[in-house]
């Protein structure tokens, strides 16, 4: 890596955390921290949406998939009209509604404190886990193309975005989310034309290499329920959309910070419709790499790992200058993420745990001082996190898998809530117990049925229909058991 590449990621970074810092002085109370001002352009949620969709483990594992296989990681963007439309049309104007910067405070007022708590505490765990992953595969990803040290990365990167989020607030995420946007797209693109024109015999070579190699292929149309078929994505990607913009905090927050509905239904819909493209764009690089390195059969290293093939050659084969923007592209799409994580954990352990506690004197110095200290606190724990997985990684895999299927009934207590006016707070927690159940089961049996005789027991089904069965099992068990309990009743009282 060279100084002009090295100059150019420090300037990124450097760059980022004054520019989120500025706004330090425009968080004067804990709505500021948590929802702005509400004069947030509308390009700049929808901006600030989209890059919390892209994480880095989208950067480069979905170029490492279309390298090892086809289009069919695709397919999960395909369903993302669905929800962006559910978004516009039924979640905006409900947490609009209610007016809360907290995502939970609506199934309490559907169902009470326990579920707000319930759900709440799934959130919290989910985004340690998903912000410690990402700082150590950010700083994987420079271990092994400079050499550079695990631990310091992880600590540099953590210390970093806590810094913009914990001063600036909600102002400073969204807007370093729109720049980090932009870079990262950038970054792909130019990366993505680069590619095209370095194949031997031209642009035409890299198709035609793909194509013969079914690259393109959205995978199987089978009605199978035991592949990662067509159809088994896009379920999977309809319910995990569903839960990403029906019930994630990180995004019924931006939608809370417009300046109003009708800003706020835009900034969904084209902060989901833009991952379409983009996904693309990821895709497409994946296959062009391979295409690349099958015109240059003696380039690559013997067993280097097809989620690796994008770093290599980001620091081998591109020219002086886009090696560095093409890794400040990933650490935006990593940070975005982040400060997101940072930005809405500490709005929910602020808003659903202590603000009920604060009396009214000096509430707001209380409030901000609880952001502050959740903020750090919660940066800390990340970094914590990411540092074990250096050598643990099997057990923090294990609570990220039990974490996982907890926050599988997320979805399905909320849309029973939704959808079913009548169901009464037994059908409910019988509900989500049944659905984590399912889930549990889909999950952990094929580790734990693994011996001869005991595989009949084990879920034949693929994992990715864990959330789409167990929010269903919600579903039904709630109505029935909510319509069961309705009737009982108005015998009792007839």
């Amino acid at each position: 890596m060279s100084i002009i590449d090295i100059i150019i990621f420090a300037s990124y970074l450097i760059g980022i955390v004054l520019f989120g810092s500025l706004f330090y002085r425009k968080n004067r109370s804990a709505s500021s921290f948590t929802l702005g001002n509400n004069d947030f352009p509308v390009w700049v949620i929808s901006m600030s949406i989209f890059a919390t969709f892209v994480s880095s483990i989208s950067y480069l594992a979905l170029p490492g998939q279309a390298y090892q296989s086809d289009w069919n990681p695709f397919v999960f963007s395909l369903s993302l009209p669905f929800a962006s439309f559910m978004a516009v049309k039924f979640f905006v104007p409900l947490y609009r509604s209610v007016n809360s910067p907290s995502a939970y405070t609506y199934l309490e007022l559907r169902f009470g404190p326990w579920a707000r708590i319930y759900v709440s505490v799934m959130y919290l765990l989910t985004q340690l886990m998903r912000t410690g992953t990402i700082l150590f595969l950010l700083a994987l990803t420079l271990n092994v193309i400079l050499g550079w040290s695990i631990i310091t990365v992880i600590i540099i990167t953590g210390l970093s975005v806590m810094i913009y989020s914990l001063l600036g607030g909600i102002q400073a995420v969204i807007w370093t989310d729109a720049i980090q946007g932009i870079i990262l797209v950038s970054g792909a693109l130019i990366c993505a034309i680069v590619l095209i024109f370095s194949m031997p015999e031209g642009p035409g070579q890299l198709f035609r290499i793909a194509a013969e190699n079914h690259k393109f292929s959205l995978g199987s149309f089978k009605t199978g329920l035991t592949e990662s078929t067509f159809w088994v994505v896009l379920i999977y990607g309809f319910f995990i959309n569903l839960q990403n913009f029906g019930i994630d905090q990180n995004y019924i927050q931006r939608y809370m910070a417009a300046g109003s509905e009708k800003d706020a239904k835009k900034s969904a819909l084209y902060g989901g419709l833009m991952y379409i493209p983009v996904s693309m764009l990821f895709l497409f690089i994946g296959t062009s790499l391979f295409s690349f390195y099958s015109a240059h059969p003696n380039i690559l290293p013997n067993g280097l790992q097809a989620d690796r093939v994008f770093p290599f050659y980001i620091v081998t084969s591109l020219p002086e200058g886009l090696t560095g923007l093409l890794i400040a592209s990933v650490f935006a799409a990593g940070m975005s993420t982040i400060s997101t994580s940072v930005n809405s954990s500490a709005t929910v352990i602020h808003n659903d745990y202590f603000r009920k506690l604060l009396k009214t004197e000096n509430t707001e110095r209380k409030s901000m001082k609880i952001l502050y200290i959740s903020s750090f606190i919660f940066s800390v724990i990340s970094i914590l996190i990411a540092i074990a997985m250096i050598n643990v990684q099997s057990v923090l895999e294990t609570w990220w898998k039990l974490a996982s299927i907890f926050s599988g009934g997320m979805l399905g207590l909320f849309l029973l809530g939704f959808l079913v006016k009548k169901v009464n707070n037994v059908a409910a927690v019988t509900g989500v117990i049944a659905g984590v159940l399912v889930i549990a089961w889909m999950s952990l049996s094929p580790l734990f049925f693994k011996s001869p005789g005991l595989e009949k027991y084990a879920s034949p089904f693929h994992s990715y229909l864990s959330i789409v069965f167990g929010t269903m099992a919600i579903l039904i068990t709630g109505f029935l058991l909510g319509n069961l309990l309705n009737r009982l009743k108005k015998k009792v009282s007839a």
